[in-house]
């Protein structure tokens, strides 16, 4: 398959990235978020992994896009599911191979392929899972090959990093926020983490969030992080529980507000 120049900066760029962490194959998987009954339904990720957990997951076929190091995909084996697990990345999944070897995890094959051009039969999956994919790959082909590859009343859940359009433009990308603020901010929000961010990524709008929401049959969406990540770094469980409050509140209008969305949509028949 002949690759855009985007799908190869993002080969170049995880390269490099898996060169610096090679150490992740000696690290266990955290099983906390589907095995503590403490459950945490202002963060995002626990919301996305609360989802999974609604369903009974023993036995069916799960597909997980972008699989990085393979959390999420030995997490789902350890439910039960058949999985199968890809990334653009054929040296981050090296790592995600010899982690599973290393730690005896076992129901999860992995392949290298881009999300916009999937190798696998129609109707193969009953659940798609993923976070924090759609700003690496073309939305409106990634979504497409998503929904052929689920089977009819398949599922599709997820976690993504989000802004609404009017928000980017008139705050984020202003001269005082981009040029005056960001820098003491990231400073800020990420300690002295790098932030995990690609030439090309950028927070999904409004627009490209319906791609998705328009290919289900039925779809239901929960706004997050109004200003956790934004303004106060994500570790701050006083925060989260405030800014999740507040979200409910806003109901749909959050959105407006939201810098990340957890989702469920359930497809009908493949897109033509």
């Amino acid at each position: 398959m002949t690759l855009t120049p985007r799908q190869q900066r993002e080969i170049d760029y995880h390269r490099a990235y898996a060169a610096g962490k090679e150490t992740e194959r000696l690290k266990p998987v955290n099983f906390d978020v589907i095995e503590d009954d403490r459950r945490r339904p202002h963060n995002a990720f626990w919301s996305a992994y609360d989802r999974l957990l609604a369903h009974d997951l023993r036995n069916k076929r799960v597909l997980v896009p972008g699989c990085g190091f393979g959390e999420d995909a030995i997490r789902l084996a350890r439910l039960g599911a058949i999985v199968a697990a890809f990334d653009i990345s054929p040296e981050v999944l090296d790592i995600a191979r010899r982690r599973c070897a290393d730690f005896g995890y076992s129901g999860v094959t992995f392949s290298a392929m881009p999300c916009e051009a999937l190798s696998f039969p129609d109707h193969s999956f009953d659940i798609v899972f993923f976070i924090d994919i759609l700003h690496h790959v073309d939305i409106p082909k990634s979504v497409a090959e998503i929904v052929r590859v689920l089977k009819p009343g398949g599922r599709i859940i997820g976690n993504e990093l989000y802004t609404h359009s009017f928000l980017q433009k008139n705050i984020r990308e202003s001269w005082l926020v981009d040029k005056a603020l960001y820098g003491a901010m990231k400073k800020f929000i990420y300690g002295d983490d790098r932030p995990y961010i690609t030439a090309d990524e950028h927070k999904i709008d409004e627009r490209e969030f319906a791609h998705l929401e328009n290919a289900c049959a039925s779809f239901d969406a929960a706004w997050f992080n109004a200003f956790v990540g934004r303004l106060v770094p994500d570790k701050s469980t006083a925060a989260s529980r405030l800014d999740r409050g507040m979200m409910k509140l806003l109901g749909r209008s959050g959105r407006f507000a939201a810098g990340r969305v957890v989702f469920e949509g359930v497809v009908g028949a493949a897109l033509q």
